[in-house]
């Protein structure tokens, strides 16, 4: 397949209902070739088609493990920061914290395998950024998440997204001040023990 039946696929899906991307995403995963081209799409992130390809991305991820992206890690990481459209930074976000998840878990895994530190210091740089910028409530609940887990590795990150919390985040919307109290709570057991 190519990438221009990836582009048909893609332009089909009319907007982020799950059925759109459920559809897209089985299309693709019986087609692996197609996950880079889709990866590629994701980041071509002055076409729309970018907005489409992340949900699709995301939605792959979500429901079918976070294995369709480790391939492409290097690229996924360089090019996260980006992405510049609403639409595609919450999907984005998403697929972040599901390699945060991945990578902390207690269960060996690839991710684990392939996650490096170079990785890590991309990912973890762009959640401060979409953090201090002004970014959709699902973005900052998302990457507060992805930061406090990256921040069990990484002793410096958990003081840093403390402040960022504490000062500018909590303040921002009942969403923020929810995820924002939650996530200081973890980061003070933390520092108890």
């Amino acid at each position: 397949m190519s990438i221009e039946f990836l582009t048909s696929v893609l332009e089909n899906v009319d907007n982020p209902a799950r059925i759109n991307r459920d559809n897209a995403s089985n299309i693709v995963l019986a087609q692996p070739e197609l996950i880079k081209y889709l990866v590629d799409f994701t980041f071509d992130v002055d076409s729309k088609l970018s907005i489409k390809a992340a949900w699709v991305l995301e939605w792959m991820c979500t429901h079918n493990g976070i294995e369709n992206i480790l391939p492409y890690l290097d690229m996924f990481t360089e090019h996260i920061s980006r992405v510049h459209f609403d639409s595609a930074i919450r999907p984005c976000a998403k697929i972040c914290e599901h390699i945060a998840i991945a990578y902390t878990s207690k269960k060996e895994n690839n991710t684990k395998k392939l996650l490096t530190q170079h990785h890590i210091d991309l990912l973890v740089e762009t959640g401060f950024d979409w953090l201090i910028t002004d970014q959709k409530i699902a973005v900052k609940a998302y990457t507060m998440n992805t930061l406090y887990l990256f921040g069990l590795q990484k002793d410096w990150i958990l003081p840093e997204l403390e402040h960022i919390i504490s000062t500018k985040v909590i303040h921002e919307s009942k969403g923020c001040e929810a995820r924002g109290k939650k996530i200081l709570g973890l980061i003070e057991k933390r520092s108890t023990f």
